[in-house]
This record gives structure tokens, sequence and C-alpha cells, in this order.
């Protein structure tokens, strides 16, 4: 926020210096002048309080609260790069709950290591369904979502805000809190996403005259309702209304200059600043350009964008390297803020086109191994908040997507598009559980890295980075080869600095080891409860206290050796075999060196005041950590560090929700696939086991033999509810013709007369007599569009020239009367080659004209979404879908008409669904692809017969099934067309929901998820496609449902709201 020099003299800087004892807390707040010489200093002493229920989480930092009692009303926005002490706290001035400094956020006087995952709730149009993503984040130790909202769907008419249905912004908070995950809400306008217009309304890029994403007076009035709408939704769920909001992203991925830039963010600032809005605003720079940390539109915390990997899944096993200056550009641009990644690379989006490699691909390119290279790299540079892009990508279902993608948006995510956890998934919690454990790790130093003289190994292939908490000593040594693309494997020795000495590690085993394109934390001085690891080499899953006992679990490659060294405390009950492992105790410090070939769980000490358990990293993949909120009324009590300390471990199933206890009762919820083993460490004091309500009968003998104490073990099997689950054939196909547009009896006098003569599309008509033939400028933006184009015929008329413009991989089919022309084919293969626009001549044959008479030029164009906006181009989010060019070899157009979806973007009937999901189809204006319209009279015909005389043209094709899916299981279903090239496109419209488009003649999609929620699991279903066959040639196009898996658990009720047919 900029400050005039008028308003300098009232603006202080709130400065709170923390220094620790062992037995008191002592801060001072000193106010100091920025403008005028004054001066306000307090000195305030806290004497230290017995530990209460939050145990290690609570700091010093917990007196914040009380000490910065100042109102925020009260309180000035400032904003402190230079914080060079290690207890310097700030702020935004407006609120106490989120301060920060230059090791990271402090939420609620916690130090909080965010570690969160992206969310589109858009994409996902069941709310029902957003808390099982948000469980699977929470299942992940991730603490935090990142969620973008769309202008283009909230706000989808000028003066219309809706927040219904999956627009609601209230379910999804709701949901957080219940889950116990922040949020970082990014609402743009405009937010890129791979979404039409980069998610800016379709209307505003039509209607305003000046620069989009500028300080132009038009646009800020396009924009305003939307934001005042945003505002309103999420006053009272920010923080400091106990509410999980804690940070709001400025626009999207843009630059400073010019100065109109800046501008604009400034105002965006000031109608949150100027409103309820209390929380930080943050930016998210695309690349290293130091854009807003200073000046005109600066924000709160800056962040950068980093996708090391690109964007093309080709050749998933070639890597780019590591990007090594992240922390060198932090620290000469921002080194007194904590360094912020608001969208670090988790996937890849795909492209259109036959060799475009599809989402398994992107998987495997961005998949356990890159997770495990590029994310530590990211925690080398001692970046403590970090946003993975994506978590779950989704479908980007209707009109969403922009031209250079298809309907799915899978991403190659963690998770799938069809709601299912990968391999990546599981590495990301081995991440998330060392993360949530570790609390030391989130106030860090940066000590240096082997490229200088501060570390030592025995190989120079390898780079280690050193990380020290300065409060305790803990360090963290992040470790990966040089060559950070290589796929050999080294072994190495490192000196490592712990509080006692100096010693070499490892001491018993061979030798550190790295397999190709593998990184490890080796930790020294790290504490588990009360209890302390002198060193390890094997990695940490989890660590803290189960009841009252300090507990370690530790994991690797079972190919390795691997090494810890730690206090062994209590009467020991197990110790680990001979076999698996070597002991040696020197001083009190023993060591236990890790043998190859361990797989499993083994326990390698357990006493009555410890337990260290090891496992092979698959085995510690299949673990999770679900914390225990207590039952007391906290507004936070799901979040931990906030309502609890409190977590178990579970061993086996598929997924677990959650766990509460009931006293001695512990209650775990989760999703099972198949039978599994089930391990559980909790409390001493848990008697009993319920698994989704159902007691587990335990196995008493194997449970000891891991734990003598607090230990469970069982056989856990999905009930039969799931067995022989099968589908019905999608079969009993009624027909009727979609293109009634081309023949002589149709009247178009009810379409739009397409009269313009100017635009506010900077991209002008190349050709024609004046007019306008854009479908934005109509209201008719979105999906397919039809023209019809009226002249009177002679002789000499022979042919059109039509400049059609639809966006990457579009298509428009041109027919003359009732004669089909040809079919005008963009492109895109694989991102190149891309066309999307063409210029073609369109000849008439002998006998397709009326001479003296009215003729008609029919187009059928389809509108893959408008572009979205880069930084070098100028409003590219008003691109000119529509025709740019239109000449007859002889004579004039007497008149154009245009027809889009029904009402165009102010009188769509259909609010429910909303403003993306239909087109201009005849069948979509007369509703034919909603539930409970009647076909009894249409045709019966097989969707893989195509259409009647293998003829060109557009034909609806609609059936229905019924599904009978029992409550408790989660079933992921799709739709699968045939995966042959041929000349069709077909939208697929699912119970009224336009969930994909085919595009057989380019491919990749052709299975389409499609979710309970917009699937009826317990009633009647309608699937409608729209066929649009491009060539006069047979098409044959088959679809079938496809059970991706059963899952027995799930979120519970899902509820269904598709409203049906009502007269148009």
């Amino acid at each position: 926020m900029a400050v005039s020099s008028s308003e300098k003299s009232e603006v202080v800087k709130d400065e709170l210096l923390l220094s620790t004892g062992m037995r008191k807390r002592e801060s001072k707040i000193c106010r100091r002048p920025l403008g005028l010489l004054l001066t306000v200093a307090a000195v305030l002493c806290v004497f230290a309080l017995p530990a209460g229920p939050m145990g290690p989480w609570s700091s010093v930092l917990a007196t914040v609260a009380n000490i910065l009692h100042t109102p925020p009303s009260h309180l000035p926005h400032v904003r402190d790069a230079q914080s060079t002490t290690a207890t310097n706290l700030t702020g935004n001035g407006r609120i106490n709950d989120v301060l920060w400094d230059r090791y990271s956020l402090v939420i609620k006087g916690q130090r909080v290591f965010i570690h969160s995952g992206e969310f589109h709730t858009f994409r996902l149009p069941v709310p029902d369904l957003w808390l099982d993503i948000l469980q699977k984040a929470k299942a992940a130790g991730l603490n935090a979502v990142s969620v973008y909202t769309h202008m283009g769907l909230i706000n989808p008419s000028p003066g219309v805000v809706d927040f219904n249905d999956y627009r609601a912004l209230k379910p999804l908070y709701e949901a957080a809190k219940q889950v116990g995950l922040w949020i970082v809400l990014r609402p743009g306008p405009y937010i890129n996403a791979e979404t039409t217009a980069g998610g800016i309304a379709h209307w505003a890029t039509s209607q305003v005259a000046g620069e989009l994403r500028t300080n132009a007076t038009d646009w800020t009035a396009a924009w305003k309702d939307y934001i005042h709408g945003i505002i309103r939704e999420t006053i009272p769920y920010q923080i400091d209304h106990g509410g999980p909001v804690i940070a709001i992203q400025i626009d999207n991925e843009y630059s400073q200059s010019p100065a109109t830039h800046a501008a604009y963010f400034e105002e965006l600032e000031n109608v949150y600043r100027s409103s309820g809005i209390v929380v930080p605003l943050t930016a998210n720079d695309p690349s290293e350009g130091r854009n807003w940390i200073n000046g005109t539109g600066s924000v709160d915390i800056y962040g950068l964008d980093s996708y090391p990997q690109g964007f093309d899944c080709s050749n998933p096993t070639t890597w780019s390297p590591v990007v090594t200056n992240y922390y060198s550009y932090h620290e000469s641009v921002d080194p007194g803020q904590p360094w912020y990644f608001p969208e670090f690379q988790g996937g890849s989006f795909d492209a259109w086109g036959p060799t475009a490699p599809g989402y398994e691909q992107c998987r495997e390119l961005t998949g356990p191994d890159f997770e495990s290279v590029f994310y530590l790299n990211l925690w080398a540079s001692n970046a403590k908040l970090i946003n993975y892009y994506m978590l779950y990508g989704g479908t980007s279902w209707g009109a969403l997507p922009f031209p250079g993608v298809y309907a799915s948006y899978d991403y190659g995510g963690a998770i799938t598009e069809s709601r299912q956890l990968t391999t990546k998934y599981l590495e990301l919690k081995r991440q998330g559980l060392f993360l949530r454990s570790s609390p030391e790790f989130y106030k860090t130093d940066y000590i240096g890295d082997t490229t200088t003289s501060t570390l030592t190994t025995t190989s120079p292939s390898v780079h280690v980075t050193l990380l020290r908490n300065p409060d305790t000593g803990a360090s963290f040594y992040i470790a990966r080869h040089n060559d950070s693309t290589s796929t050999s494997t080294i072994g190495f020795k490192m000196n490592i600095t712990t509080k006692s000495e100096t010693i070499q590690v490892p001491r018993v085993a061979l030798a550190i080891t790295l397999s190709g394109r593998q990184s490890k934390i080796i930790v020294t001085d790290y504490s588990f409860g009360s209890s302390k690891v002198l060193y390890a080499t094997a990695q940490v899953l989890y660590a803290g206290q189960i009841g009252s006992r300090d507990v370690l679990y530790l994991y690797g490659d079972p190919l390795q050796e691997h090494e810890v060294a730690l206090a062994l405390n209590g009467t020991p009950r197990i110790r680990a075999q001979s076999s698996i492992s070597q002991w040696n105790t020197v001083n009190g410090i023993t060591t236990v060196s890790l043998l190859t070939g361990i797989e499993g769980l083994v326990t390698l000490w357990d006493s009555d005041q410890q337990l260290v358990l090891y496992s092979d990293a698959t085995t510690a993949g299949t673990f999770w950590s679900p914390e225990i909120p207590p039952n007391n009324g906290n507004n936070f009590a799901s979040y931990w560090q906030f309502g609890t300390n409190m977590s178990i471990l579970v061993g086996g199933p598929y997924l677990v929700r959650n766990a509460t206890m009931e006293g001695s009762t512990l209650e775990l919820r989760g999703d099972l696939n198949e039978g599994v083993r089930l391990t559980v460490i909790a409390p001493d004091s848990v008697r009993m086991i319920t698994w989704n309500g159902i007691p587990v009968s335990p196995d008493v003998n194997a449970a000891s033999t891991i734990t003598s104490v607090g230990g469970f073990s069982a056989d856990l099997s999905p009930s039969l509810s799931g067995l022989g689950l099968g589908l019905p054939k999608l079969s009993n196909w009624k027909y009727a013709d979609s293109l009634p547009e081309i023949q002589g009896d149709f009247s178009d006098a009810n379409w739009t007369l397409a009269n313009h003569t100017t635009t506010n599309i900077p991209f002008k008509p190349y050709y024609g007599d004046g007019r306008v033939l854009y479908g934005c400028d109509y209201e008719f933006c979105e999906n397919i569009v039809l023209w019809h184009g009226h002249f009177n015929a002679t002789e000499e008329t022979k042919s059109v020239n039509l400049s059609i413009n639809g966006g990457e991989a579009f298509a428009a089919s041109v027919w003359i009367n009732d004669v089909f022309l040809k079919t005008s084919y963009g492109n895109s293969t694989n991102n190149r080659n891309i066309v999307k626009e063409t210029d073609e001549v369109f000849y008439f044959p002998p006998g397709s004209l009326r001479y003296g008479q009215d003729n008609v030029i029919t187009v059928v164009q389809d509108n893959m979404g408008l572009d979205e906006n880069k930084d070098d181009h100028v409003d590219d989010e008003k691109s000119p879908r529509g025709i740019r060019g239109f000449m007859l070899n002889t004579g004039n157009f007497s008149e154009w008409k245009v027809q889009g979806k029904l009402g165009g973007y102010t009188s769509f009937p259909d609010k429910v669904r909303g403003v993306l999901n239909e087109g201009g189809l005849y069948g979509e204006r007369q509703g034919w692809h909603l539930p409970g319209y009647n076909t009894s009279s249409w045709t019966a015909r097989d969707l893989s017969e195509g259409l009647p005389s293998s003829s060109a043209g557009v034909g609806f094709f609609v059936t229905t099934f019924r599904l009978s899916i029992p409550e408790e299981l989660d079933v992921p279903i799709s739709f699968t067309f045939d995966q042959s090239a041929q000349p069709y496109r077909a939208l697929l419209f699912v119970n009224g929901w336009m969930m994909g488009k085919r595009v057989a003649n380019l491919g990749p999609q052709y299975d389409f998820p499609v979710h309970q929620g917009i699937l009826d699991y317990h009633g009647v279903n309608t699937v409608a496609v729209a066929l649009w066959a491009m060539e006069s040639t047979p098409i044959s196009p088959t679809l079938k449902l496809t059970v991706k898996d059963v899952y027995e658990g799930g979120v519970g009720k899902i509820h269904v709201n598709n409203p049906g047919w009502s007269a148009r």
C-alpha cells in the first residue's frame, strides 16, 4: 500500500522483540516514527507459566496475542523489509493473529510452516465432495489449502454476484474449519489457472473499453461488485473471527510495471483495506522479477511462483535441474520476510493433440522422485510457506478451459481427477508428517552448503545444505546429487556439528547412500517429545508423543544402510534383533546401524518411556497420523498446534480420514479398497478401536511384537457390499437432428442481428463490410456459436472467403443452404503447430445456390475459450472469437445473424449449472440435455451408428440408466469413449452438466470422470451426447461407463442438485 507524504507522519511501526530464557519471557514494543520524531516505548515482562496442553508447541510466541493488544482499527499498515533480528515480528497493522518475521508466519502466537496444496472448488462442482479433498489434504500432513475463485462463474453478468451452489464460499470455509486447514484465498479477479479469460468474466471482455488488469475506470467498475462479494462472504471466516482464512492474494502473476499495473493493485488493496478484511494481502511474482515488494501496489507478503520442470510431459524421465539461487534471490530482495512460494510445481497441465502425453506422464515427470529432490531443494532455500500447484486438479467442465487445455485438469497431481490417491500422494504424506513432527524446522538459519567451506563431505558428487534452529540447535542437512538430474547411486560421509561434538557420519555404516534422483534430510540434535536424536541418516516420518511415551518413526530405502544415534531411556521391553541392526552405546548415546534388506515395520526400541520404529519407505507410506481433537468447543479444535498436539499412528488402510476418542474407545474413520493389516500405535488408555463405527477384533499376539503397550493389530477388510458391483451398459439411445438451422424452412427471426460496427475487442476484423462478427459482442462467448450470413446469389457467385477464430484446436463447419461445404480445422499438437484461426475460401458446389433468392451461409463454430493474459501482450482475454473476415467473390451479405446459448450471458435460464455450461446448439437451446426431457418421439438409433446417411452435421443422442450403489461406497466412475481417431466432436452431458468435450480427430482425452453428485448413485441418470460429425464420412463413436475402483468409506451422504427440464 503506497503512503503519501502527508500520511507518512501518521504511520508508525510496531516491532516486537522477544527474548527467551529458561524461566521467563521478556518482550518490548517499540514504536518508531517514519515521518515525525515521535517515539513511544513500552516494556512488558511476562513470566513463563508451567507447560499447558500444547506441550512443546507452547513457546514464547504464545504471548504475542496478549502483548499486541492495540485494536486492529488503530494499527497502521506497515511493512518491515529490514527485519534482521531473529525475534523481530511484524504484521500488516490490522490483525494480531497473523504476524511474521524473517523465518515464518506466526499464527495466533504459534510459529507455523505453511504446507499447502492448491484446490479449486469450481472444478469439483459438488460441494459435499469438497470435504473429501480437504480430508485427504489434512491426512497428507498439510495444514493449508490455496483456493482460486472464478469471477466468470460468480459474476456471470453485470451487477449479478452469485455465491449459490458450487460457487459458494461458506461450505468451503466451514469444511476447512471442520478439518483444520488454513486457507489462502486467491480471488483474482484474474487467476490464470488454464481457464477461459484467466477467470475474468466474459461480459467484461467485451463491455470494458479500457485495458483489463489496469486502473482503467471501466475495468475498476467491472470488478468491484465481484470483489465486494468476496469480501462479504469472507469477513466472517477470517482467523480473527474463528475462521480459516489467513491471507488473500491480489490478482495473479503480474508485473509491477507499467504504472497502470501498480495502480490497479493499489486499487484492489484499497478496497480490501477499507473493508473488514484484516488478514495479510499477498502477491505471486511469476518469475524472479522483484515485483510487489516495495512501491505502489506492494503487498504485505511477497511470494515467488516456480515451475522448474515446465509443462511438456512428453519425456517424463528427462529432467531439468533444480533451481540453485532461490535462497540468494530471496536474501537479495526480501530478507526481512519469510520465504513464500504461492505456487510450486505439483504437476503440469496437458495440451491438445495426438502427441500430447496425457496426465499419467505428467504424474511421472513430477512423481515421488521429483517431490523428493525438488521439494527438499525448496526447503533447503529456507522457504517456510509453500503451496503445491495442484494438489487436486479436478475437471474443467463446460466452457471452463482456456484453449490450451482439454476438459481434464487432473494436472498429474497427488490426487487424481477421480479423487484417487497416488504414489505422489504417499511421498507428499511422508514429507508432510515430517514437517508436522518438526517444529524446530519452522525457524532455521541458512548456515551454508558444500559449495563453500561450511560443510565437508567425502564425495564431490553430493550437495548438502545446512539449516539450523538458532534456539534449540537442531540442524537439518539436506542432501542431493550435485547433478540433480543424475540417476546414479553415490555413497558419502560428511562432517556434522552437534551440540557436543563434531563427528563424521555415519560412524558404523559404510556410507550415507543417495540413489539416483533422491534427496535426504539428515537431522542432528533433533527432538521427539522430550527425547533427543543426536543424528539420523534414516528419514523421519513421525516424531512426538503418543500417550506418555516419546515416539520416533524412521524409514529408509531397504537397499541402503541407515544409522541413528540417540539417548535411549526407560526399561526396555523390545529391542531390534542383531540380524537387522548393530548396536553400540558410548557415553549414554546409542548408535543403531540398520542393515540392508529391512522391509515392513520393525521395532528398534520399546520401553515405558520411548518407542522407536523403523520401516522401508513403502511401508511408511501406508501409515497415517490422524490428530485427536479435543471436545471442548475450541474454534480451532481441529488445528494442529492450536487445538491439539495429540496424534496417533495408523498403518494399513487406503485412507484414514480422522480419529476421535470417546472415553477409552478410539474411533477411526477412513476408506478401504482391499483387506489390510491394521496397525495402531495409540495411548495405552485405549481399550477398544472402531473402524467406521464397527468394533475391530484385535490380534494381541501380533500387537505385542510391535510394542508392549498402546499397540493394536488386526485384519481389516471391506464388507461384501462392493463385491460384484457392475455398471449398466449405455444402450437404448434415442436420436434427433440438432442442426435444423441449415434447412430452408428454418427461421432465424429470433436470432440476434449481428450489426455492430465497433468493438472493445482490440483485435479488429481483417476484411468485410465493417460489421463486427465476434460472439462476445452479442453475449455469446461460450461453447458452440452459430452464424447465419444472408445474401442474394447470382450466377457469378462462386465462393465465400471466411476468416474464423475459435482458439487453439477449434473447428468450424460451413454449409451453404443445406449443402455441406467443409470443416475448417484449428490445431494443436502438444502445444505446437498451433492454429487458433483459419482463413479459407469455401466454394459453392453446382446446384447449391438459389439464384435471385436469399441464400444462407451457416457456420457452426466451436469457441474453445478465451485466451489468458501475458505480461508482454495486452488484453489477450478479449479474444476475437467469431468471424474476423467475410467476403463473397461477388456481391455482399445483406445481413448476419448469430445464436449462442439461450439468453446469452444476461438471461441464461440455468442458474444452478451456471453461465459456462451450455452453448448454442439447437438441442442445448431446447434443453435436450436436461433430465426429464421427453424423447419418446425420437428415433431409436445407437450412438455407434453416427449420424444418418454418414452426413456431416450435429445430432443429439440421449439415454438413461439407473445406478444403485450402497451409500457407504465411494466409487469413481468415468464415461469412456473409443480411442480411435475419427472426424467428430462430442459434447458429453451428464444429468444436464457438460462434463467434457471429446475431440476425436485430435485427442488426447477419451475418458471423462464424473463424480457422485453429478451422477445420482441411487436413481435414474440422463446422459446426452451432442455428436458433431465434421465430415461426410462414417463415424462410429462408442461410450461406456468405467469403474476406477471401489472404496468403502467416503465422506457420507452426497446430495444431488440436477435441475430437470422445463419449457424454454
